[in-house]
C-alpha cells in the first residue's frame, strides 16, 4: 500500500502566478518539447496530477520548467517547482541561469543545508577543464522574448557597486538575501533577454559575473565557504560568455585566493598558472600583476620559495609598467598597488619573512582608506599585527591591535570574529608575560566578541 502523495505547493505557486489555464499550459509544454523533437500529448488532466503530486517523466519535467520560464517571463527552474535537485546537487550545471536562479533562492530562504556546505577541495580545479562552448550553445538558446540595452546592464553594475560599497564597510552579513533576490529577481531575467548587439549581451554577461561573484564574496566573509564556491564556479561560468580570457581568468583567481586562505593548497598553482596563461597579452599589466602576486602565493604555499620570490618580482614589475586602468572585475579588489602589497604580505608570512611582510602589509595600508576600505583596512592591520608580534614587537603589536578593533566594531564578518579569536589567545599570554595594553585590549576584544 503506497502512502498518499502530498500536494505539489510549488508547482502549484508557480501556475498561479503565471495566471494561465492548464490547457494552456499543456500547449506551450508541447510546443518546448517538439522543439527537442520529442512528441509530447500532455493534457490539462496531466498538469492538475503534477499539481496534485504526481511526476512527470522522462525529460517533461524540464519542458514543463521552461513552459513556465517563457509564460512567466522569467527563470524558473525544476527545482523551484519541486521536481529536481536544488542546484548545489549539481557543480557547474550546463544551464547557469538555472543555477543563478536556484542558488540565489537558497540563500534567500537561508537553506541551511546550502549555506552550511563545506568547501569541496576536489571541485578546486573544474574550470581547468570546462566546456564553454557547449554551455555557451545552452545560454544562446535562453531567450524569453523582452530586449534589454544598455542602459539595463549599467544600473546592475552601479547597483553592484553600491552593495559592495556596503559589504565593505558593514560585513558580508549586511544585505546578503538583499543582493541574491536582486540576481534572481532581476539580473537572471536581463541574461534571457534578447540584445542589440553581442558587446551589450558581453557586457550584460560581465555584469552578472561580478554581482554573482559579490555574492560569493560575502558567503566567503561569513564563513560560508562551501556556498561561496558554488557561486564562485557560477562566476566563473558567467564571466567565460563575457570575457573568456580577462573575466574568466580573473574567476579562477577568486578560486585560488579562497582555498588559499583556507590552506587547501590542492590545484591552486595549476589554477594560478592556468589564469596567467589564459590572460597574458590579452589584459591591462596592472590585472596581470593581481593575477600574477596569485600565482605567488600559490607557489609560496606549496612550499616553492624560488617561483614565488620570481612571481613577486614579476607582479610588481606588471604594476609600475602603465598607468592604464583595469577592468571593474579587477577594480572591485580596491587599488591595485594596495592589493598587490597585501598579498606579497601574506606570501612572505607564509614563507616566514615577517620583516619583509611587514613592510608590504604598511604600503598596503596606505590606499586602504577607512572609510571606504573599513573591513579590509582592519584585516590587513590584523596581518600586520601578527607580523609585528612574531619580531617579538610586542607592545607595538598591542597598539596595533587595537587600531584593528576599531574598525572591527559592527562589521558583521566571520573573519573578523576569526581575528578576535587570535588576538583573545595572544592576550592571555601578553598579560601573563606583563605586556603593557594587553589586559585592556583583552577586555575590548571580550566586549566586541559580545557585542
Amino acid at each position: 500500500m503506497t502512502g498518499r502523495k502530498e500536494p505539489n505547493r510549488q508547482l502549484t505557486a508557480v501556475i498561479e502566478e503565471v495566471g494561465c489555464t492548464y490547457e494552456a499550459l499543456a500547449k506551450v509544454i508541447r510546443g518546448v518539447a517538439a522543439e527537442s523533437g520529442e512528441t509530447l500529448h500532455t493534457s490539462r488532466s496531466a498538469v492538475l496530477s503534477w499539481m496534485r503530486g504526481g511526476t512527470p517523466t522522462g525529460r517533461t519535467a524540464a519542458y514543463l520548467a521552461e513552459a513556465l520560464t517563457r509564460m512567466a517571463r522569467r527563470k524558473v527552474t525544476t527545482a523551484e517547482i519541486g521536481l529536481g535537485f536544488p542546484a548545489f546537487r549539481e557543480v557547474m550545471a550546463p544551464d547557469p541561469l538555472a543555477t543563478a536562479a536556484d542558488l540565489g533562492r537558497l540563500v534567500m530562504l537561508h537553506r541551511r543545508d546550502f549555506l552550511a556546505l563545506a568547501f569541496a577541495v576536489g571541485i578546486v580545479g573544474l574550470p581547468l577543464s570546462y566546456d564553454r562552448q557547449a554551455v555557451a550553445a545552452t545560454l544562446r538558446g535562453a531567450k524569453a522574448g523582452r530586449r534589454a540595452g544598455a542602459e539595463e546592464v549599467s544600473t546592475v553594475r552601479q547597483l553592484t557597486e553600491m552593495f559592495r560599497t556596503a559589504d565593505e564597510r558593514l560585513g558580508g552579513g549586511y544585505g546578503l538575501s538583499t543582493v541574491s533576490s536582486y540576481l534572481v529577481d532581476a539580473v537572471v531575467p536581463m541574461l534571457q533577454a534578447t540584445f542589440p548587439s553581442e558587446e551589450i549581451r558581453r557586457s550584460a554577461y560581465g555584469a552578472a559575473a561580478e554581482l554573482a561573484t559579490l555574492v560569493g564574496w560575502k558567503c566567503h566573509d561569513l564563513g560560508r565557504e562551501g556556498a561561496a564556491q558554488r557561486f564562485y564556479l557560477l562566476a566563473y561560468q558567467l564571466a567565460c560568455e563575457s570575457d573568456p580570457a580577462g573575466h574568466g581568468a580573473w574567476m579562477m583567481r577568486a578560486l585560488t585566493h579562497q582555498a588559499l586562505d583556507l590552506n587547501q593548497t590542492t590545484h591552486c598553482v595549476e589554477l594560478a598558472e592556468a589564469a596567467l596563461t589564459r590572460a597574458q597579452g590579452k589584459v591591462d599589466r596592472k590585472t596581470e600583476a593581481l593575477l600574477l602576486v596569485t600565482a605567488a602565493r600559490a607557489y609560496g604555499a606549496s612550499g616553492r620559495s624560488k617561483n614565488a620570490a620570481g612571481a613577486l618580482l614579476a607582479a610588481e614589475d606588471a604594476m609600475l609598467a602603465s598607468d592604464d586602468g583595469v577592468p571593474s572585475y579587477a577594480g572591485a579588489s580596491g587599488p591595485v598597488a594596495a592589493t598587490v602589497a597585501s598579498h606579497t604580505g601574506k606570501t612572505l608570512t607564509g614563507m616566514e619573512d615577517h620583516r619583509a611582510a611587514e613592510r608590504h602589509y604598511r604600503a598596503a595600508l596606505q590606499d586602504r582608506v577607512p572609510s571606504t576600505y573599513q573591513r579590509v583596512r582592519g584585516l590587513t592591520l590584523a596581518n600586520l599585527a601578527k607580523s609585528v608580534a612574531a619580531q617579538h614587537r610586542h607592545e607595538e603589536a598591542v597598539i596595533l591591535w587595537n587600531e584593528c578593533l576599531d574598525l572591527m566594531d559592527g562589521v558583521a564578518s566571520d573573519r573578523n570574529k576569526k581575528e578576535l579569536k587570535t588576538v583573545r589567545s595572544a592576550m592571555a599570554v601578553y598579560s601573563a608575560r606583563g605586556i603593557p595594553g594587553a589586559p585592556e585590549l583583552a577586555q575590548r576584544v571580550t566586549e566586541l566578541a559580545s557585542g
